[in-house]
Formats: C-alpha cells, sequence, structure tokens
C-alpha cells in the first residue's frame, strides 16, 4: 500500500504520517507513505522522522502539476491535509487561502485523476457550517461560511464532491471540529495561549469570550480520518467531533490554572471580525457507520498538551519571535 499525504509536515498531518510510520493502522503496518509539503511557516520537517524507510518526503506545492504528476505516479490513496488554515491570516489576507484551498484542491484533484489513484480523502473543517446558535449540524447542513478560510475550505468541499459526481473519482470529506495537542503552531489559541503564559505573558481573549468550540485531540481525528479512508463512501462527508464544547474563557482558565497562573493574565481584547459565535458538530453518522468515537477526555488531553509545550520549548520558540500571532 503506498500513501500520499499532502501537508504531512503540519500539525495534524504529521501526527497522521508518525501513528501510520509506527504501525498504529491496523491493516497499514506496511504502508509507505510519501509527504509532499510545501513547508510554509505551518509546515515543519522536524515534525517528521529525519529518516525512515517507509516514508519520502517531498518538498513542494500542491499548485505544482507536473509535480503532482511525479509524486501520485503509483499511488494507492491521497489523504489530503494541505490547507491554508488560520482565520486571523485569512481576515488580512485571503489570496493564499483562495490559491491553496480551491485551486490546490482541484489540481490534486485533477492530477489524482490522471494518475488513476483509487481513494482519495479531503480533509475540511465545521467551520464551512458558519455559526449556530443552538443544536448541531450533521453532515446535511447548508455550508454558510463567515470568514474567508471557512469560505475557501467550504468551495473546496464542493470541488472534491463534484469530482465524485462528475469524474467518479472515489473522494469523501471529513469535517473536524478544532484540533488541539503537541506540535501545533503557537498561532492556534491553546498553545497561543499556553507559550504565552510560559512567557510570563497575558492570554489574550477575542471579545467577551463567550465563543463555544468543541475540542478534538488531534490523535482522535487522526484515527476518524483513517476509518474514512478504510470505510467511507464516495461523495460523502463525515463530521468528526469530540462532544467536549467549552467557551474560549472558560479554555483560558482551564490552561491558566494548569500553569499555575492566575485569572489577572487572561486579557480581553477586541473582537475578531465575523467571528463565529458557536461551533457544534453531530458526529453520530460517523459512528453509526464507521464505529469512530473520540477516546481522548479532553481535561487529560490537554493536560497532557500543556506538559509537552512546557517541556519542548525548543521546538515553539522559534516560532514565537512574532509574538505567537500572524
Amino acid at each position: 500500500m503506498k500513501i500520499l499525504v499532502t501537508g504531512g509536515a503540519g500539525f495534524i498531518g504529521s501526527h497522521y504520517v508518525r501513528t501510520m510510520l509506527d504501525g498504529g493502522y491496523q491493516g497499514f503496518e506496511d504502508a509507505h507513505v510519501t509527504v509532499l509539503d510545501a513547508l510554509t511557516y505551518a509546515g515543519n520537517r522536524d515534525n517528521l522522522p529525519a529518516a525512515h524507510p517507509r516514508l519520502t518526503f517531498t518538498h513542494g506545492n500542491i499548485l505544482d502539476r507536473e509535480l503532482l504528476g511525479d509524486v501520485l505516479r503509483g499511488q494507492d490513496a491521497v489523504v489530503h491535509f494541505a490547507a491554508e488554515s488560520h482565520v486571523d491570516r485569512s481576515i488580512a489576507s485571503g489570496a493564499a487561502f483562495v490559491r491553496t484551498n480551491v485551486e490546490g484542491t482541484q489540481a490534486l484533484l485533477e492530477a489524482c485523476l490522471a494518475a488513476g489513484v483509487e481513494r482519495v480523502v479531503h480533509i475540511s473543517t465545521d467551520e464551512v457550517y458558519g455559526s449556530i446558535e443552538q443544536g448541531a449540524w450533521t453532515e446535511r447542513s447548508p455550508l454558510l461560511p463567515n470568514s474567508p478560510y471557512a469560505a475557501s475550505k467550504a468551495a473546496s468541499d464542493l470541488i472534491a464532491l463534484a469530482y465524485v459526481r462528475t469524474h467518479g473519482l472515489n473522494v469523501s470529506v471529513t469535517r473536524c471540529s478544532n484540533n488541539y495537542g503537541p506540535y501545533q503552531h503557537p498561532e492556534k489559541f491553546i498553545p497561543l495561549a499556553v507559550t504565552h503564559l510560559l512567557q510570563g505573558r497575558a492570554i489574550p481573549v477575542y471579545g467577551d469570550g463567550g465563543q463555544v468550540r468543541e475540542w478534538l485531540h488531534v490523535d482522535d481525528h487522526c484515527r476518524a480520518v483513517q476509518r474514512v479512508l478504510t470505510g467511507g463512501k464516495a461523495g460523502e462527508a463525515y463530521n468528526i467531533g469530540a462532544g467536549t464544547a467549552v467557551t474560549n474563557l472558560e479554555l483560558a482558565h482551564k490552561i491558566a490554572e494548569l500553569i499555575g497562573a492566575g485569572a489577572d493574565m487572561i486579557e480581553h481584547v477586541g473582537d475578531r471580525k465575523g467571528h463565529d459565535r458557536r461551533y457544534a458538530l453531530d458526529q453520530g453518522r460517523i459512528e453509526r457507520e464507521l464505529g469512530h468515537r473520540p477516546l481522548t477526555a479532553f481535561d487529560a488531553g490537554l493536560a497532557d498538551t500543556v506538559a509537552w509545550y512546557r517541556d519542548n520549548p525548543q521546538w515553539w520558540k522559534p516560532l514565537t519571535d512574532d509574538g505567537g500571532r500572524p
């Protein structure tokens, strides 16, 4: 089995690759993994083994159609993590999000068709659904994105599904809630909060901090992606949730408590433009059809994540010269 993982040097992609190389996915213990990654600011070659007999690393961009033709030759499946993913950056400048998330996804799918790739999983986000006041989104909920990032991901979802209907490409889409865990770039909220406190700086919280998010450990997310790869249906989307919802302010207090900081280290700042108030995923489908359930309890996973950042300053300090913000 040969698997191409785009964006495999990023936070989530690298966890998926490391787990596969460690034999963590049944039936894929001997799989050869090719990682294609542009190594932008969010991609880090050090997130992957320096050398492994079942790993090939290719530095390149999914917009490079000639390169795609080369790396896709002989691949059995593609797991497509590569994306621009930070909402704040998309608000400041959305062009890179359209290029990578929309044009890049189309280029990849076209190249998969040409190479005869048998299976593709396209990784997306709950943010494509927009904000929900109560209840939870199902896979049949309308896509109502509010940020340029979310809009670019919604567009890439629709392109992926169109390649199923038009060309018969075997593609499934996954939509996950907020991820957390080790090796996450410190621009994202949990590592931003942790690294700020470890440097004696306050946690910045947008607005009143009442925004509600579900938090999914990266390992639970990657296990779900593997379930979709092996058992998901072509042309279908699968929500990957965690069932754990907290406000941003509650989360800031949890992190401060784990580090031993007081409430005075939480600072309210001006709210983000178009900030979604609440996300909530109905994950019943992936449980019923593929038997996936999250295993990591949020409080335990959060404590382990805080400990990882405390123990690995050599990994994150070089990334925080700009204060951890875009």
